[in-house]
């Protein structure tokens, strides 16, 4: 399996880890050599562990002048409490993004369900939740395994091949396609801006603020095409539920649906191509959990958990605390930054049974790979079809 330098990063999920130091760490000597590190190593694990045990709860000072430092929550227990509490930890005042934003982009981004807090999120979710059902998702599962089939009969001739570029990439976008039922023509379209979104602040893969604002809107105008077009004549699939006024009345706007399209286009492709590709890699360094799940199929609900666990494809996102408040007996102030790290918390021994063994028959598996509590990505829904 061939691996590109930009999908190791993607497996790995290291392109937006802030970097954290402990007493007796030296620090790195240059921001461009702390990255490269970085991305060599991936999940800091051994960092994590030493503040999970010794500073769970952990005041990291940002180097960068004018940019705010940040709580580092690592333990499960307080990852999932920061999570399911969005008082007083908000994921509207800032957004849930780690980056800082202007006060302009909060007031686009803050209209998107994973940068909202109850009520808002709770409204927008339950009308969201009405498309996204075990019998609608049921329903594609022939067109994703027709999918699966076309992309190992598209690689097999190659003898190898990039896991990533022929199937960890396209494999969750494509199913996201049949879920909104996009027209096969458009997938290249919303692969590309997909691609181009997911790394905004990156430049390895962007040339621009530009060109992600110019990518945003034409995806929005593609939604609102797809929306105009199930109205006028609906069919019996997700998008037009989504659009389906509710009993009382209540339905999404069309500002929502367009930003849940591009929310659902980033978050369950990324989550679900990092995950595929972390999972793979975990096969092949353990060849015997292979052969285990080979020999009795029954694991694979387990096994899907585990990935999901052992990559954790979400590195981290931000709350601002509302009030003064506290976690672990540390003080946490009104305004503060507060960051939950999901790779350390799906690490945590207090929560796992030998957490660095990779287990296709783990039970339980309290993983919070999507997040925890109540606010969780797009992706949760999507990921296990």
């Amino acid at each position: 399996m061939l691996v590109s330098t930009p999908a190791r990063r993607i497996i790995h999920g290291t392109r937006d880890v802030p970097r954290l130091r402990r007493p007796g760490l030296p620090g790195p000597r240059d921001r461009h050599h702390r990255s490269g590190r970085l991305r060599a190593r991936g999940i800091p694990h051994r960092q994590f562990q030493w503040l999970r045990d010794n500073d769970p709860v952990h005041w990291h000072q940002d180097p960068n002048d004018g940019v705010p430092g940040f709580w580092a929550i690592t333990r499960h227990e307080d990852v999932v409490s920061v999570s399911r509490r969005a008082d007083p930890y908000s994921s509207h005042e800032r957004t849930s993004m780690f980056e800082e934003f202007s006060s302009d982009d909060i007031a686009m981004y803050g209209q998107m369900m994973l940068f909202q807090d109850p009520p808002d999120h709770t409204r927008l979710r339950s009308m969201v939740n009405k498309g996204f059902t075990p019998r609608m998702i049921g329903r594609l599962e022939e067109h994703i395994r027709k999918i699966c089939n076309e992309l190992i009969d598209e690689a097999a001739p190659l003898g190898e091949c990039d896991f990533v570029e022929r199937f960890a990439a396209p494999l969750p976008l494509y199913t996201i396609c049949e879920l909104l039922g996009a027209p096969m023509e458009d997938r290249e379209k919303i692969f590309h801006w997909s691609n181009k979104l997911v790394a905004f602040n990156d430049p390895e893969f962007i040339g621009g603020r530009e060109e992600s604002t110019l990518c945003a809107a034409e995806f929005a105008e593609w939604g609102g095409q797809l929306a105009a077009a199930r109205e006028s004549t609906p069919r019996d699939d997700i998008v037009t539920k989504l659009l389906t006024p509710d009993a009382d009345g209540n339905r999404i706007t069309l500002e929502e649906f367009q930003l849940f399209v591009i929310m659902l286009s980033i978050a369950g492709n990324e989550t679900t191509r990092t995950a595929t590709a972390g999972g793979m890699i975990a096969f092949f360094e353990r060849p015997d959990q292979w052969a285990r799940l080979r020999e009795d199929r029954s694991l694979l609900p387990k096994a899907v958990e585990e990935i999901v666990r052992w990559v954790s494809p979400i590195n981290q996102f931000r709350r601002t605390a509302l009030v003064d408040t506290e976690i672990g007996g540390k003080q946490i102030k009104a305004g503060d930054k507060v960051v939950m790290f999901y790779g350390s918390a799906n690490r945590d021994e207090r929560a796992f049974e030998n957490p660095f063994a990779f287990d296709v028959a783990r039970d339980p598996n309290p993983h919070i790979g999507f997040g925890g509590g109540g606010r969780t990505t797009a992706s949760a829904p999507t990921s296990p079809a």
